[in-house]
């Protein structure tokens, strides 16, 4: 889910070049990482490890486009040619299982699979295996928060950070104060996470038996799916919704809970350090920064614990690298503890292992490190399937635009074409 800017990957393909400007003449082995665009910080972290892997190796740097399906796309028709340029990727977790399952990453041993999970939280741990193997290592992961405005909750007399506040209380409660809710509904990867995170808080999955590929079932079509869509149509249709919600992706979400009209949003935590710009650029006042809280993803029922989203990247070997020694160095420098906690500082990322959130200088940049920890420890993984493309496609298609769902209609049809999808009935 990237947020990244044109200028972030122009200084990410500067930063590669330096990497890479001396060549291959000396003999010394490349190892050549396809990374997501960010701020420059995975370039600077690929520096410092071939820096301390005594100059055994360098790093060439090559950046994938913003968006997290051309970057699958980019990388499926490289690696199904068995391009062997590509060593080490940076890979969305929803596409581990893809790859893995149609041979093109090489699993970790069993002691570097130890070192590699070994405090790492259980969220991001979830999406790193393949019918028992480990096959990425978590990188960094990521997770929603539920943003509200402290004045609005207070004049509601309600607690968003309450164990049991739910979806229905918050659209209650924007609509009851002429306040708006900021959610990524547009036709993207964005609205697809929100739908199952809804989908999984209230106990459900989208699709099960995921191990048996095109016969894998939908499960979308079921109470928990109901009460998705109820939270999703419910929303859209409501004097919560804020303007043009369907076309609203994470920036547009924070714009509007950052306006006059903002109550409460459900966004990554990316979005504190931006408000933070946002006053030093005028683009906001203090007053607005002071009155914004945190909380945990709000509940789809109030007696059962939220699954909040879960983002991030993890680190794959390629099946096809010439520098297979190289590459897993690089993977066991990036992803080490003191690393994620110079990379979540650096990038702005939140880390993988557990013990980073209790670092000193993560807690003074994050002062809700704790719930975001909590978060990602206890986050719902998106459906892992080799089809995951043809899964969210189909989702984001039949949930699309908001003020249309409802149910159990929309559930119901998208049960259908996702099986008719899956069976190569239908085309996306």
């Amino acid at each position: 889910m990237s947020r990244r800017t044109a200028s972030a990957a122009a200084l990410l393909l500067l930063a590669a070049g330096m990497l890479s400007a001396c060549g291959d003449d000396s003999g010394v082995p490349t190892v050549t990482w396809y990374i997501n665009p960010d701020n420059g910080g995975q370039a600077r972290l690929a520096e410092r490890c071939a820096a301390d892997a005594g100059g055994s190796y360098r790093v060439d740097v090559q950046v994938l486009p913003n968006d997290a399906s051309q970057q699958r796309e980019q990388l499926v028709r490289r690696l199904a040619a068995k391009d062997s340029s590509i060593d080490l990727m940076s890979l969305d977790p929803p596409f581990v299982a893809e790859f893995a399952n149609a041979g093109f990453l090489r699993p970790f041993d069993q002691a570097d699979a130890t070192a590699l999970t070994d405090g790492v939280l259980k969220g991001p741990l979830q999406t790193a295996y393949w019918k028992d193997q480990l096959v990425a290592a978590p990188f960094w992961a990521n997770t929603q928060l539920l943003w509200y405005r402290k004045s609005v909750a207070r004049a509601a007399g309600v607690d968003p950070a309450s164990a049991s506040f739910t979806w229905d209380e918050m659209i209650r409660t924007a609509a009851g104060q002429n306040k708006v809710i900021g959610v990524q509904a547009n036709r993207y990867e964005g609205y697809m996470v929100w739908i199952n995170a809804l989908i999984t808080s209230a106990g459900g999955e989208i699709i099960g038996d995921v191990e048996a590929g095109k016969d894998a079932k939908p499960m979308i079509d079921s109470e928990a799916g109901d009460r998705a869509a109820a939270i999703v149509g419910g929303l859209a249709r409501s004097p919560a919704a804020p303007p043009a919600m369907s076309t609203m992706g994470e920036e547009e979400a924070r714009s509007a809970f950052q306006s006059a009209a903002g109550g409460f949003m459900v966004n990554w935590p990316y979005v504190y350090n931006a408000a933070k710009e946002a006053v030093a650029a005028g683009g906001i006042t203090q007053e607005t920064f002071d009155d914004i809280a945190w909380a945990r993803f709000p509940r789809v029922d109030a007696g059962t614990p939220s699954k909040p989203p879960l983002g991030g990247i993890n680190l794959a070997v390629s099946a096809f690298t010439t520098h297979p020694e190289q590459t897993l160095d690089l993977v066991r420098c990036a992803t080490s503890l003191p690393n994620n906690v110079e990379y979540m500082l650096d990038a702005g990322n939140p880390a993988a292992r557990g013990a980073a959130y209790d670092d000193p200088k993560v807690r003074e940049a994050y002062p809700m490190a704790d719930v975001i920890r909590q978060s990602i420890n206890d986050a719902g993984p998106r459906p892992i399937t080799p089809y995951y493309n043809d899964v969210s496609t189909s989702v984001q298609i039949t949930w699309h635009p908001a003020t249309d769902v409802t149910a159990p209609a929309t559930p119901d049809e998208s049960a259908a074409f996702m099986s008719d999808v899956l069976q190569g009935k239908r085309l996306l």
